[in-house]
């Protein structure tokens, strides 16, 4: 039978919708040979069951379900998530070659960031990543980072004080003293208080920046991007995101140009900007990115390092025991002076608390984003290139096979684990690994040797120095024990504020806290900056290591 036109256009408009149909059936669908996972919808996928808050708790009781590794369909992209410490490794440390870029994210890296901001630059054949990431393993090699002890020790002595002087606004001092210890390392000043405008600014934009990353409509603008097609005014995320950008930018390049302009006048610190500087000439990039560049060590160096002490203070308020067994070994090795990073092979029990507060309170409880630049396969389960792929730090840190009763905080679990965080990352059993916080493979963090003396500085000398008590209810007499799964929402999680009382353990650790601040702000000038940086001074914290090379 031959149709004519008119039948004929109808029935190629038939085929086509059926086409389209069939198509359109597809997405959300999960491929059989993809990784497990919860039940889809058509179009959907598993959108559908992502909460809006507490994700790592869903994350967790997917991964108890579907075992090491799982998938999720977003629409028509998928994300593989890691819930092992064997599937990260055997992944993301040796396979980075194809497993150490980034998703596309529209928000957070394009609007939020112009393109700029290392933590979301994906691994693109221009090498921009790659550049900046041999720049920082440069700068920030455990060699390099002792240069940095005696910034560490200052602030911590200054923290000291502040808690001992108005211990309710703990949570602030502890922010102040990671904050400042990143200013100075990276710009060479340091923020004094917690109402230095200019800390106050960068908080506020990185407190902005968190918010925004995680609202849904986010989301969507990278699993649809025909949506980024619309005007502003329909896209309110947009035109928010790209005040906020401006205002970053604006504070970047300010304390970049700033520290530029010293290290020509020769009044800088050591700090660095000094080497960036010196990349910039070589490699011929802008202000713009040298700008985000140090930006980026700033926040990094910060928040997270203050997140998690805030969960260390939460825990010894929660567990006093752990707190008093930690006390008589500083009382036996340190008796009246202040522990320093000398005692570190001396104080396993202080050693093991650090090591246990990184894994109770990762801060990055799902990481940050991975993406897969090549088809890959694991365990029989294909893994297809641009998938998503989350390591699942939470998962892992709370997997009870791994770490029996994890809600509880019990440094037992470390005392004869003397690796660095370094050497534990390192180390070919991953078993042995003793937390993820600093993620894997080629994305990890590279200062974290500088996170683990400022964590253990600043466990240390807070147990030697004060008792970590409950706050009472003045109406019921009843000791007010912190909620541990009262989390802020993020891209980095951390306890919301909460009661603690804070005393010094007799008057003469208070009297030694106001006596050390006497002495080394003497080194101070009258805006409480550096006249001078002491030098040659040496640690006996880690022995001589090798940096990772990958």
């Amino acid at each position: 039978m031959i149709l004519n036109g008119s039948a004929q256009s109808i029935f190629a408009v038939a085929a086509f919708i059926a086409i389209l149909l069939w198509q359109m059936s597809k997405i959300g669908r999960r491929p059989k040979d993809y990784p497990p996972g919860p039940p889809t919808l058509p179009l959907l996928g598993n959108l559908h069951q992502i909460p809006d808050q507490k994700r790592h708790l869903q994350f967790e009781k997917w991964a108890r379900e579907y075992g090491p590794v799982f998938s999720l369909m977003l629409g028509t992209k998928a994300m593989i998530v890691l819930n092992s410490d064997q599937a990260i490794k055997d992944l993301v440390d040796k396979r980075g070659a194809i497993y150490s870029s980034r998703p596309d994210a529209y928000i957070a890296q394009d609007i939020l960031s112009g393109g700029l901001r290392v933590l979301f630059m994906p691994n693109s054949p221009t090498g921009v990543w790659k550049m900046v990431r041999k720049f920082l393993h440069q700068i920030l090699s455990v060699s390099a980072a002792r240069t940095y002890v005696p910034y560490q020790d200052l602030e911590n002595k200054a923290m000291l004080l502040g808690v001992l002087e108005n211990p309710n606004n703990f949570i602030e001092h502890l922010r102040r003293y990671t904050a400042s210890l990143t200013t100075q390392m990276t710009f060479g000043f340091r923020t004094t208080s917690i109402e230095d405008p200019r800390f106050k600014q960068a908080f506020d934009v990185s407190y902005n920046i968190n918010l925004l990353t995680i609202y849904t409509n986010s989301a969507m603008l990278d699993l649809l991007p025909i949506l980024r097609e619309l005007p502003d005014f329909l896209l309110p995320i947009r035109r928010e995101g790209k005040k906020i950008h401006q205002n970053e930018r604006d504070l970047f390049r300010n304390y970049y140009l700033n520290t530029k302009q010293a290290l020509k006048n020769g009044t800088a610190k050591p700090c660095v900007c000094k080497d960036l500087v010196q990349m910039q000439v070589k490699e011929g990039f802008t202000d713009d990115l040298a700008a985000y560049i140090s930006g980026s060590i700033l926040q990094a160096g910060s928040e997270t390092t203050a997140s998690i002490l805030v969960g260390f203070v939460q825990a010894m308020v929660i567990w006093p025991e752990v707190a008093r067994a930690a006390q008589e070994e500083l009382d036996r090795v340190c008796e009246d002076r202040f522990p320093d990073l000398n005692d570190v092979p001396n104080l396993p029990y202080i050693r093991a608390c650090a090591k246990e507060t990184l894994r109770w309170m990762p801060g990055f409880f799902l990481g940050i984003p991975h993406a897969v630049t090549k088809d890959d396969t694991y365990l029989g389960y294909r893994i297809p290139q641009g998938a998503t792929v989350i390591l699942n730090v939470w998962g892992v840190h709370m997997d009870p096979e791994r770490h029996p009763n994890p809600r509880r905080f019990e440094p037992m679990r470390y005392i004869n684990d003397d690796q660095s965080s370094i050497d534990a990352a390192n180390n070919p059993d991953v078993s042995k690994r003793d937390h993820f916080v600093f993620g894997a493979g080629r994305r990890r963090c590279q200062g974290m040797h500088i996170a683990d003396r400022s964590i253990y500085l600043a466990i240390s000398r807070l147990l030697w120095a004060f008792d970590f008590k409950r706050a009472v209810n003045p109406k019921t007499q009843q000791e007010i024990v912190p909620d541990m799964d009262d989390l802020a929402d993020g891209m980095m999680s951390l306890p919301h504020p909460f009661q603690a009382n804070i005393v010094p353990r007799n008057a003469h650790k208070a009297q030694c806290i106001r006596d050390e601040w006497a002495e080394i702000s003497k080194l101070l000038d009258g805006e409480a900056q550096w006249k001078e940086v002491p030098k040659g001074l040496k640690w006996n914290d880690e022995q001589a290591q090798t940096d990772d090379t990958h």
